[in-house]
C-alpha cells in the first residue's frame, strides 16, 4: 500500500513559503503566479483590442512608456508579438498554473484523503522549474530584435531565424519547453497521488469529479506534451544549430524539410491541449452542481465514461485543424468523422449537469454562478465548433475571427468562468477567510455579460469574412462595414477587464481582512470539508475511511436522524452500527459543517487552525496495495 511518512511542520520562513514541500502551500504558489501572468495577458489582449478598434492611434497613458520608438502608436511588428505572446502567457504561464498546478495540487491530496502528493520534492521542483521558463518568458521582452511574434502557434517557417529573427523567440520557445517539463512533472506526481494514495473505500467511482478532471488532464499531458516539447527543440536547432527539420529550398540552399510537419507537431499536442485545459473545468463544475442544486449527480458514471471518451478520441482528431494544408481527401474525412463523433459524449456529460440543477433545490452562491455561466459558454463554444469540425464549412471560416470566437468560448470563457466558480469555492479552504459574496457577485455579472458579447462579437466579424492577424482591418474595403462592431467589441473587452477590479478588491481583502470561514461552510461531503480551514500541515491526523460518493445529498433518511441534508464521505452510512445518538440527531441542520466524526479521526474543529505539524511520527497506509512509494 501506499504510506506517508509523517514528518515535522516547516519551522523557517524559507521552508515554509518558498522552497515548500507541502501540496497547499505549493498550489498558493501556483495560483499567484498564474493570476499575475493572467493580468499581463489580459493587459496584452487590450491593447490588441485598443488596435482593432482606433488603429494608428497612440495608447493611452501607458503607449509611450510600451511603444517609445513609434510615438505610443501600436506599430505592426508590435501587434504580431502582442498577439503571440497573449496567447502563449495564456495558455502556458496564466491558465496552466491556476488549473493544473493550483487546483492539482490543492485538491488532489485533499479530495482523495491523503496527506501530500506522492514526490512531495518533485511537486516543489515543478513550481521552481516553471520560475525558470516564466524568467526566459520575461526575458524574451528585454533583448535586441524583439520578443516572439511568430503567432502564438508558432508555425514554421515564421518560427525560424528566416520568419523571427533575434533571441526573443529562441527564448520563447525554450520557456515553453521548461513549462512543458514542470508540468510532465506534476503529471508524474497526480498519476501516482491518485493510483496510490486513496484514502481505504475510496474507488475510482468514488472520487470527486474534480480529481477525475485532473487526473485525465495530468495522463494527456504525460503523453503529448513532449510531442510539443520535441517541436521546439527542433525548432531551436532549426534556429541556432544549422538543421533544416522545417525549412528547406531556396529558404536555406537545402531539401529536406518540411514547415508542415511542425503543424503536425504541434497540433498532435494541441488539440489535446484544449482537453488538457477544460476537463480540470469540467470536473470542478459537475461538482459544484450537485453542491448547489443540493442533488446527486444525474448519471456520475456517465460523465465519467464521457470525460474518459473525450480524453481517448482528442487524440484522434487534430487534423481537423489541418483541412486547409492539402490534406488527402479521405484522410480529412477520417478526421472530419472523428471531430463530430467527440462531440457525443461531451454532449451526454453536458446533459448530464442539465439533468443535475434540473428541479435541485438550487442556492445562487458565487461558485454556483460562475458554474451556470461556464455551462452557457461551453456550449455556445461546442456548437460554433461544429462548423470548424466539418471540411465544407471550416474552408471558409478557417483564418477568420470565427474560430478566434469559438476558441475562446469555449477555451477562454469556459476556463475562464470555471477558474472564478472553484477559486470562489475553495478560497475559504486555502485560506481560512471569506470573500464577500456582493462583490463576488458583482464580479460574475460584469464579466458574464461582458465576456459573450466579446466572443459572440468575434464570432459575427469572423462570419462577415474577418480575417485574424490583420493590423488594420479598416485598409480592406469588404471589411469597412465591421469597424463600428469591432469598435463595440473592443468597449465590451475594456468593460470586462474592468469588471476585473471587483475581484482583485475582494481576493486582496479576503486573504488579508475576509471575515474568518468556517470549516465547512458550504456544507458538503467531500474529504477536504472534514478539515479545518486552513487544514493542517499534513491534513489528515488520521487517514479517512471513505463509505459511499462525493454527492450525498437529499437523503430523508439522514435528514430525519441527522438534521441536515448531506452525508460526508467519511461518515459511515445509516443502518451499519454507526448512527448517531439521540443527541446527535437532535442537531441543528447546519451542525455538521466539516464536523462529521465517522472513520475520518478527530473532528475538524479539534485540528487547530492550519499550522498543526500533522499529527503522530508514524507511517499510515493509504488505500492502495503495494510497497512504500
Amino acid at each position: 500500500m501506499g504510506v506517508h511518512h509523517i514528518h515535522p511542520a516547516p519551522t523557517t520562513f524559507i521552508s515554509k513559503y518558498v522552497f515548500s514541500y507541502d501540496h497547499k502551500v505549493i498550489a498558493k504558489q501556483f495560483i499567484w503566479a498564474g493570476l499575475c501572468f493572467l493580468a499581463v495577458g489580459g493587459g496584452m489582449a487590450m491593447l490588441i483590442r485598443w488596435q482593432l478598434a482606433h488603429p494608428g492611434q497612440p495608447v493611452p497613458v501607458l503607449g509611450l512608456m510600451l511603444f517609445p520608438d513609434s510615438g505610443g502608436i501600436i506599430s505592426p511588428a508590435a501587434y504580431a508579438s502582442l498577439f503571440t505572446n497573449h496567447g502563449l502567457i495564456m495558455i502556458f504561464w496564466a491558465i496552466t498554473p491556476i488549473m493544473i498546478g493550483g487546483f492539482g495540487n490543492l485538491l488532489i491530496p485533499l479530495q482523495i484523503g491523503a496527506r501530500d502528493m506522492a514526490f512531495p520534492f518533485l511537486n516543489m521542483l515543478s513550481f521552481w522549474t516553471y520560475v525558470v521558463a516564466t524568467v526566459c518568458v520575461l526575458a524574451s521582452f528585454m533583448v535586441p530584435l524583439g520578443a516572439a511574434a511568430s503567432g502564438w502557434t508558432m508555425y514554421a517557417p515564421l518560427v525560424t531565424q528566416v520568419g523571427t529573427p533575434g533571441y526573443g523567440q529562441s527564448l520563447m520557445l525554450l520557456g515553453v519547453f521548461i513549462v512543458g517539463v514542470s508540468s510532465t512533472m506534476g503529471a508524474v506526481n497526480y498519476i501516482t497521488t491518485v493510483i496510490r494514495f486513496r484514502a481505504p473505500g475510496m474507488g475510482y467511482f468514488d472520487m470527486p469529479l474534480a480529481v477525475w478532471g485532473l487526473w485525465l488532464t495530468a495522463i494527456l499531458n504525460l503523453l503529448f506534451l513532449p510531442v510539443l516539447g520535441s517541436a521546439g527543440l527542433l525548432a531551436l536547432m532549426d534556429r541556432h544549430f544549422g538543421t533544416h527539420f522545417f525549412l528547406a529550398g531556396a529558404a536555406v540552399g537545402k531539401v529536406g524539410g518540411d514547415p508542415i510537419l511542425f503543424q503536425h507537431l504541434f497540433w498532435i499536442f494541441g488539440h489535446p491541449e484544449v482537453y488538457i485545459l477544460v476537463l480540470p473545468i469540467w470536473g470542478i463544475v459537475s461538482d459544484l452542481l450537485p453542491f448547489f442544486s443540493r442533488k446527486p449527480h444525474y448519471a456520475y458514471k456517465w460523465t465519467v465514461w464521457g470525460m474518459v471518451a473525450v480524453c481517448v478520441l482528442s487524440a484522434l482528431v487534430y487534423g481537423h485543424h489541418m483541412f486547409t494544408t492539402g490534406l488527402h481527401p479521405m484522410l480529412g474525412k477520417s478526421f472530419m468523422l472523428l471531430t463530430l463523433i467527440i462531440s457525443v459524449p461531451a454532449e451526454i456529460f453536458f446533459l448530464n449537469w442539465l439533468h443535475t440543477i434540473w428541479k435541485g433545490s438550487i442556492r445562487l452562491t458565487t461558485p454556483m454562478l460562475f458554474s451556470l455561466g461556464m455551462v452557457f459558454v461551453f456550449g455556445l463554444g461546442g456548437l460554433t465548433g461544429l462548423y470548424l469540425g466539418t471540411i465544407s464549412t471550416d474552408i471558409f471560416l478557417h483564418d477568420t475571427y470565427w474560430v478566434v470566437g469559438h476558441f475562446h468560448l469555449t477555451m477562454a470563457a469556459a476556463v475562464f468562468l470555471g477558474n472564478f466558480a472553484g477559486l470562489y469555492f475553495w478560497f475559504p479552504k486555502m485560506f481560512g477567510r471569506q470573500m464577500n459574496e456582493t462583490l463576488a457577485k458583482a464580479h460574475f455579472w460584469v464579466s458574464f455579460i461582458t465576456i459573450n458579447l466579446v466572443f459572440c462579437g468575434q464570432l459575427v466579424v469572423g462570419y462577415g469574412g474577418m480575417q485574424r492577424r490583420l493590423y488594420d482591418a479598416s485598409w480592406y474595403h469588404f471589411l469597412e462595414h465591421l469597424f463600428q462592431m469591432n469598435q463595440a467589441i473592443s468597449y465590451a473587452a475594456f468593460a470586462l477587464a474592468a469588471g476585473q477590479v471587483f475581484f482583485v478588491i475582494n481576493w486582496f481583502h479576503g486573504v488579508f481582512a475576509g471575515k474568518k470561514a468556517e470549516a465547512n461552510p458550504w456544507q458538503v461531503g467531500t474529504l477536504e470539508w472534514s478539515l479545518s480551514s486552513p487544514p493542517p500541515h499534513y491534513n489528515f491526523k488520521e487517514i479517512p475511511t471513505v463509505h459511499h460518493g462525493p454527492h450525498e445529498f437529499n437523503n430523508p433518511a439522514v435528514k430525519a436522524v441527522k438534521g441536515k441534508d448531506w452525508l460526508g464521505q467519511w461518515e459511515p452510512p445509516l443502518g451499519d452500527g454507526d448512527d448517531p445518538t439521540p443527541a446527535e440527531a437532535e442537531a441543528p441542520s447546519d451542525e455538521g459543517a466539516g464536523e462529521g466524526e465517522g472513520d475520518g479521526g478527530e473532528p475538524a474543529s479539534d485540528e487547530g487552525d492550519g499550522d498543526d505539524g500533522g499529527g503522530p511520527e508514524e507511517e499510515v497506509a493509504s488505500a492502495a496495495d503495494g510497497d512504500a512509494s
